[in-house]
């Protein structure tokens, strides 16, 4: 009898158990379930766009005008502006930014600095780009403009020079603001843009990691590292505008720009991006046939002001082709002179054209990334007796040297400071025409077989004006590389010249024909630097992972 009483208490103990553990599985899943259903019903609205960047071909296209919010796809236009300022001298690399009490508040994601400390421009690049920090995108607008509303109408203005119609910023983070909003073809135009305009700092977009003052931040893009190809370049996100990614992708000699616009989750936009660009990479062409994206002519921007300084600083330097519709004030100054090589008297240099004159000192020659057509570097080939030839990578070269021309070398500062960022390459060629060398040989015999490039002549007043400057030249020269075609030899002196044209702008661009055996060599080389001159020019070009060795005549 208590056995059986036992078997049944027994029983409906287990009962009770499994009851109750049934009840705390269905209880423990609710929250994850209600969880999954709103995920599910997020669903913000969706645009995107793969456009062919070698010849500008849409290849694929979903609502790719309609409007949409650009969350932290806004700090790819900061980066925009803050590059123009590091291109124009008035920012270097290692220039401290100050935090203000209006950066220092911004919503997350930020690096979290206090009022009054100061980031200095590169790690204000790299925060951009890694962690999206909003409050140092604050930093870099109020650096810039004064303040973020005058920063933002700026930015209006960029985008509607190159071409982005449906465009508005009210901001320099992202931040939600109902009319701060943009285009899945916009996107991709300034995606385009950063590339063709700003190649060299384009590279921060393919940082993985960034250790700021101990903290190790990571890029939000999970595509980089992860899909062969992709260089960069950013990623966004607020509740109304959904997950954003803009993407760039090389393969090859292929090149492709997309845009997700309006994910409902990271892992589903990074999905759909990488599907897209995996599928349209194939189909894409392989030769570039289309231009640079321009910046249509537009009334001069007003000054902005430097950020510890009332004074205002000079507008952004325009690009060539950037003909502003109201021509400002010329500024007049005294023509400058120039000693002539024979007779040692002071010659002034041509007035500059009335047209030209600005109230900005614009560099001679196209700026990095500038569209205007390219106008090749002449140089003068020479020929030399035969000798122990060596690369530019290697020690004092023991062949006979040529005698360089007489010229002075005016090696702008800004540019030596100017610090390249991680993995520098060569940029795209834009250089100005400058001098010819005369013609140098040990003997007549040498002086007869040097043959002159034949690429094309510069304009007239170009060519006219740089051969109107005798001065005095140093007997320092730097080579950058020994080829055995001519060709290279000249593209790499033309490459040189994109990377470093303030550095070289001076300087008498040249090929050396040397005999190795039965196998002639072109050595590449710039005349015309003082000692000092032609190593720090070297510094330079070797940051920018380009080989150079300083050499006297």
């Amino acid at each position: 009898m208590v056995g059986r009483a036992g078997a049944r208490v027994g029983l409906r103990t287990a009962v009770v158990g499994v009851v109750a553990a049934a009840i705390m599985v269905v209880t423990a899943g609710a929250p994850a379930e209600a969880k999954r259903r709103k995920a599910s019903s997020y669903s913000p609205p969706y645009a995107a766009i793969v456009v062919d960047a070698n010849n500008g071909e849409v290849l694929h296209a979903s609502n790719p005008d309609a409007r949409r919010h650009p969350a932290s796809l806004t700090k790819i236009m900061t980066l925009y502006l803050l590059f123009e300022q590091i291109e124009a001298g008035r920012f270097k690399l290692d220039t401290p930014l100050t935090v203000s009490a209006h950066a220092a508040s911004q919503a997350p994601s930020k690096l979290g600095l206090r009022p009054g400390q100061t980031i200095e421009v590169e790690d204000a690049i790299l925060a951009l780009v890694t962690k999206s920090a909003n409050d140092i995108a604050v930093v870099i607008a109020e650096s810039i403009a004064g303040n973020e509303g005058d920063f933002a109408a700026m930015m209006t203005r960029k985008a509607r020079a190159l071409g982005m119609s449906n465009t508005v910023y009210k901001n320099a983070s992202g931040l939600p603001n109902d009319a701060q909003v943009t285009t899945a073809r916009d996107q991709a135009i300034l995606g385009r843009a950063i590339q063709d305009r700003f190649p060299r700092f384009y590279r921060y977009f393919a940082t993985e990691n960034f250790n700021f003052r101990g903290r190790n931040l990571r890029n939000h893009n999970k595509l980089l590292g992860r899909v062969d190809g992709v260089d960069g370049i950013k990623t966004g996100y607020t509740r109304a505008s959904g997950f954003n990614l803009v993407t760039s992708m090389r393969r090859g000699n292929r090149h492709i720009v997309g845009v997700v616009l309006g994910g409902p989750s990271g892992s589903w936009r990074d999905a759909r991006m990488r599907a897209l660009i995996e599928d349209k990479i194939q189909v894409a062409s392989t030769r570039r046939t289309v231009g640079k994206i321009a910046e249509a002519p537009s009334a001069n921007e007003p000054r902005v002001r430097a950020a510890a300084a009332a004074e205002p600083i000079p507008a952004p330097i325009a690009r060539p082709d950037d003909a502003p519709q109201a021509k400002p004030e010329p500024v007049r100054t005294p023509a400058p002179t120039v000693v002539a090589a024979a007779a040692g008297t002071p010659v002034p240099l041509p007035p500059a054209r009335a047209d030209t004159t600005t109230t900005a000192a614009v560099p001679p020659r196209p700026a990095p990334g500038s569209t205007e057509p390219i106008q090749p570097v002449r140089v003068k080939t020479i020929a030399v007796r035969p000798g122990n030839v060596q690369t530019a990578a290697l020690g004092p070269i023991t062949a006979p040297q040529p005698t360089a021309s007489n010229a002075q070398l005016h090696m702008p500062s800004s540019a030596l400071g100017l610090a390249p960022p991680p993995g520098a390459r060569p940029g795209v060629l834009g250089v100005l025409p400058v001098e010819q060398v005369p013609t140098v040989g040990d003997t007549a015999s040498a002086s007869a077989t040097s043959t002159a490039s034949a690429v094309p002549a510069a304009p007239a007043e170009t060519a006219s004006s740089a051969r109107a400057r005798p001065v005095a030249r140093g007997d320092w020269m730097i080579q950058i590389g020994a080829f055995p075609d001519e060709t290279a030899a000249h593209e790499r002196l033309k490459s040189a010249k994109s990377v470093a044209g303030e550095v070289l702008a001076s300087a008498d661009p040249f090929t050396e024909r040397v005999m190795k055996g039965d196998r002639p060599l072109y050595r590449a080389r710039f005349a015309g630097f003082e000692k000092d001159q032609a190593q720090a020019a070297c510094k330079y070009l070797k940051r920018n992972d380009i080989a150079c060795l300083a050499l006297k005549n």
